[in-house]
């Protein structure tokens, strides 16, 4: 039973709010400052979903958001400092390649750099809980927890392909992490996840369809190392049995998404950090489905996925009493298959009838409304002077 005594309950809504809220004022000035100084997206490929050049290194008014709130309102924790530390080397790295466009080697570098960090903060997988019995890594420890961080940095940044995809996705996984520690009594990693989710929050209504600015590698690499970091001492600290199937339910999209890029990619004999349209969200809208559409279908697949694994630790936290719960979880997680799979069955036979002629005249009117609503959306987004400024220079 949690203990939450008014003063802490108002501390912790005044750090959410003031995350949310430096986020959401910092993001305009960040969008002047990155046409500045060159940081600007040019739909220069068929992978980009935009029409004109972006602003890109929003992460940075994120990353301001949460490091100014836990500042003030967290403790100082060994994990937490590694955060501040390790975002900090990703933010700077990820705003110098929203610039110069680093190799992809030099930034796994620093993925692992920041990863040892973390290592070296005692911020560790040391065991797994497989049906009541512990699993314990020993020297293994280390690498392991470094692949785990450096894997989920790179999924959070390769989802990025959508308006508000990554960050919307982010703020959902946060959520569910919230729900998790809230769940085992973690208040500590609670505030400072909630005031993550708050500090996505406060950026999202800028970088939502059709989005002013792109939070950039440095959003997205920032984002997917702290939510590593969180994840390895709020989930994978459980000691409920198979407790890692919480953490790979929530962040479930964006690791399946990635690893199924680079067995497609290395498949095919194609280099597996060269980005392709080969995503999930580039499959949902080569089905038919516009930008809004397919971002909402994801942001519902990370919510049910993580709404399983909230369920599933209130399930395992409460010992037998909560085997129903497991099968509740179990119900949640197939119903997000199954719908998954018919929308995707459905949207395939859509797209064919559409290039083979077979729509009927109202289904294809409905559809090119759909597509022309999105496209006098983007058409509405007016260039301001900063950016008039910088594509005439």
């Amino acid at each position: 039973m949690l203990q939450i005594n008014l003063p802490s309950l108002v501390s912790a809504m005044c750090a959410v709010l003031f995350a949310g809220l430096i986020s959401f004022a910092l993001t305009p000035a960040v969008r002047v400052f990155a046409f500045r100084i060159g940081a600007i997206d040019i739909p220069h490929d068929e992978r980009r979903m935009h029409k004109k050049p972006m602003p890109r290194i929003g992460g940075v008014a994120i990353f301001l958001g949460f490091t100014i709130s836990s500042l003030i309102f967290c403790e100082a924790t060994p994990a937490l400092i590694t955060i501040w530390a390790g975002g900090l080397v990703l933010v700077v790295m990820g705003v110098l390649d929203d610039v110069f466009n680093l190799p992809a080697l030099v930034k796994l570098a620093f993925q692992i750099a920041v990863a040892v960090l973390a290592v070296s903060q005692d911020v560790l997988i040391e065991q797994i809980n497989l049906f009541g019995r512990y699993i314990r890594f020993g020297v293994l420890s280390a690498p392991i927890t470094i692949l785990w961080i450096v894997a989920l940095t790179n999924a959070i940044n390769l989802i990025d392909g959508l308006d508000g995809l990554a960050c919307g996705v982010s703020a959902i996984c946060s959520l569910s992490m919230l729900g998790v520690v809230l769940v085992t009594g973690d208040l500590a990693s609670a505030l400072v996840t909630a005031v993550l989710a708050a500090s996505c929050f406060g950026f999202l209504p800028f970088n939502s369809n059709p989005a002013k600015i792109f939070m950039g590698d440095c959003g997205a690499l920032f984002l997917g190392y702290t939510m590593a970091v969180l994840s390895v001492q709020g989930l994978f600290k459980l000691h409920a049995i198979i407790a890692f199937v919480i953490p790979v339910s929530i962040f479930a999209l964006p690791l399946f998404d990635t690893a199924f890029a680079f067995l497609r990619r290395l498949v095919r004999g194609k280099n597996p950090f060269k980005g392709d349209r080969g995503h999930i969200h580039h499959r949902l809208m080569g089905l038919g489905l516009t930008q809004k559409q397919s971002v909402h279908i994801l942001y519902s697949v990370c919510g049910i996925m993580g709404l399983a694994a909230v369920v599933f630790s209130d399930a395992m936290w409460n010992g037998g009493a909560g085997s129903s719960r497991v099968i509740k979880c179990v119900a949640i997680l197939l119903t997000a298959f199954v719908v998954l799979a018919v929308n995707f069955v459905i949207l395939r036979d859509k797209h064919k009838r559409l290039h083979t002629g077979l729509l009927d005249d109202a289904e294809a009117a409905a559809l090119e409304e759909e597509i022309k609503a999105e496209d006098a959306a983007k058409d509405d987004n007016k260039s301001d002077p900063a950016e008039f400024h910088e594509q005439k220079s």
